[in-house]
């Protein structure tokens, strides 16, 4: 297999011009998306770059503490952008969902590299911060939205709870149903993605390292691995952030203090 095809600066440049189509599309149809557009290409383009300097420096060094603090200052900033995203407190429910995804990649990442990789050294960057980033940025999205679900369902089914309360149950299984429904639309996206895999789509990882000379078929294990991983990730993470969050959010009389909360972060944010 050959290695990859190198591709000169000034022939993505020009690449990027076709970018003019959507931006022309946003001017014909009067989207008023221009500004917005512009603003995540510049982005795109500045933050790519200096993270690929970034890694490059990281690749070179590959020391345990270095990269021990980028995969901390990445779950991190992960947690605090599912907060974000799904524009709840984030002094409340920030520690919940850090925890959730601590468990989820943390022994995923032990697996991969203990078990099944074993790169030498074991915190080689070249392996570390690449998965780990996979499973995190995989994990984002489907937190978001089970947050969102769970709580806008408490809060607009708050007489289905209620009557669970009002019955004998527990504040959890009142609360329960709910889980129960943002856990599984958090899900679908993933298990809808891995039904057409190969049939509809070529996964991004697999497609890079076949573009980048590997062999197909360990193009194949290698994208096996992820997925499985990021879908075992993704579920334990939304699982633990769900029900830490609802234990957080919920009184031991079953008073739901999202609305509280939602205020408090609002009166934060004003300040």
């Amino acid at each position: 297999m050959e290695s990859s095809i190198d591709i000169g600066w000034w022939q993505l440049t020009a690449f990027m011009s076709v970018l003019l189509i959507p931006l022309a599309i946003n001017l014909k149809l009067q989207l008023k998306l221009g500004r917005e557009i512009s603003i995540a290409v510049i982005r795109m383009t500045v933050q790519l770059i200096l993270v690929g300097l970034y890694l490059e420096f990281l690749f070179s060094l590959n020391s345990l503490f270095i990269n021990s603090l980028w995969l901390s200052i990445m779950v991190l900033i992960g947690a605090s952008a599912i907060i974000t995203g799904a524009k709840l407190p984030k002094r409340a429910l920030y520690l919940p969902v850090l925890t959730g995804l601590v468990i989820g990649v943390a022994p995923l990442m032990l697996i991969l590299l203990l078990l099944l990789l074993k790169p030498q050294p074991l915190y080689s960057a070249q392996y570390l911060i690449p998965l780990a980033g996979m499973l995190l940025g995989n994990c984002l999205s489907g937190n978001i939205v089970a947050l969102q679900r769970l709580f806008n369902a408490l809060d607009e089914k708050k007489m289905e709870y209620e009557g669970i309360l009002a019955l004998g149950g527990t504040p959890y299984q009142g609360a329960f149903p709910f889980l129960q429904s943002a856990l599984s639309q958090s899900l679908a996206p993933i298990l809808a993605s891995m039904t057409s895999m190969g049939l509809v789509t070529l996964p991004g990882m697999m497609t890079g390292q076949i573009l980048g000379g590997s062999d197909p078929m360990l193009a194949v294990k290698y994208q096996l691995i992820i997925l499985v991983a990021i879908f075992v990730t993704l579920t334990v993470s939304v699982t633990i952030s769900l029900t830490l969050s609802i234990k957080r959010s919920i009184t031991d009389t079953g008073l739901i203090k999202i609305k509280q909360l939602r205020q408090s972060h609002q009166g934060d944010k004003q300040i």
